[in-house]
């Protein structure tokens, strides 16, 4: 069991009160997943820059010689904003250069998500603890995806928290679980692409992206892993423009959806939609068995 979360402002003032709407929306499903939590924030895209996420273990982290680093052996200014064990580095730089650059000289440090508007926020622990240590109630901007997790099938580690993503500006997460997540992984891996983690979640975000860079929309894409991937899902998913959302035939895994002229929500349960505003007048509704539903930001 676990719990998503994902929220689309229509309006400028809800964009810029972002956080305290979805806040409490995450923080309510801590009891469908209290084993770790993550949020995917969607900001205005940057015009030429990329934000690189990153995360560690190791809450003093010196990000400051990591961005002075990055600065002097790569050739481009990196400005480094950081919290904690997370940090967010903006850059002109090529993920195919920054990737291998910080592989190599900070083995210990994670690239969580790359893109123009993009910024993933991830850890183990209790939802409640990682929102106040990531200050979510601050968040601003367009669209956000979130998490909370139960592990049932791979190990409780920041890297197999969700959101999880692949390539840029695109993310996942996921309730249920895939039953052949390993036949995927082989017949992605024969093609080069390479995994992270032995997490189910991992295998269906890569496969939606493989199809996206083979030129499918994300839509063309889950119909067509609807006929690859197996198992119990409610996918929700994040471009830099869309929100996206997609339960399997069976439809066994709880959504529902509140669409008002301001915002779109989506929770794994109303619970989690009771603070928000004009609630009482939105059209709530439980998505239908393998209809994809896409908002547009």
């Amino acid at each position: 069991m676990c719990g998503i979360v994902g929220f689309l402002a229509r309006r400028d003032a809800d964009r810029e009160r972002l956080g305290q709407l979805v806040t409490p929306m995450l923080e309510c499903m801590a009891t469908r997943g209290p084993d770790s939590a993550g949020l995917a924030l969607f900001h205005r895209p940057l015009p030429a820059s990329r934000r690189f996420a990153l995360s560690t273990r190791d809450r003093k982290f010196d990000w400051q010689a990591l961005a002075e680093s990055c600065q002097q052996e790569l050739g481009l200014p990196a400005p480094v904003a950081a919290l904690e064990n997370h940090a967010s580095l903006v850059s002109e730089l090529q993920p195919e250069i920054f990737k291998p650059w910080l592989n190599s000289t900070f083995p210990e440090v994670h690239l969580l998500s790359t893109g123009h508007a993009i910024e993933i926020f991830k850890d183990e622990g209790h939802p409640e603890e990682i929102a106040r240590r990531f200050h979510f109630t601050e968040m601003v901007g367009t669209h956000v995806v979130g998490h909370t997790r139960m592990a049932t099938e791979s190990a409780v580690s920041p890297a197999h928290a969700h959101p999880f993503t692949a390539g840029e500006d695109f993310c996942l997460v996921h309730n249920g679980s895939l039953s052949n997540p390993y036949s995927v992984r082989r017949k992605l891996e024969s093609l080069g692409i390479a995994f992270e983690t032995d997490n189910d979640t991992e295998a269906g975000c890569r496969f939606l992206e493989w199809r996206m860079r083979e030129g499918d929309t994300l839509e063309t894409a889950i119909e067509v892993a609807q006929a690859e991937l197996d198992g119990f899902y409610t996918f929700l998913m994040a471009t830099a423009d869309k929100l996206v959302l997609v339960r399997d035939a069976f439809a066994c895994k709880p959504a529902v959806v509140a669409e008002t002229d301001d915002y779109v929500a989506v929770s794994s349960e109303f619970r989690s939609l009771a603070h928000l505003p004009d609630i009482k007048h939105a059209h709530v509704y439980e998505p239908a068995p393998e209809q994809i539903y896409s908002w547009s930001v």
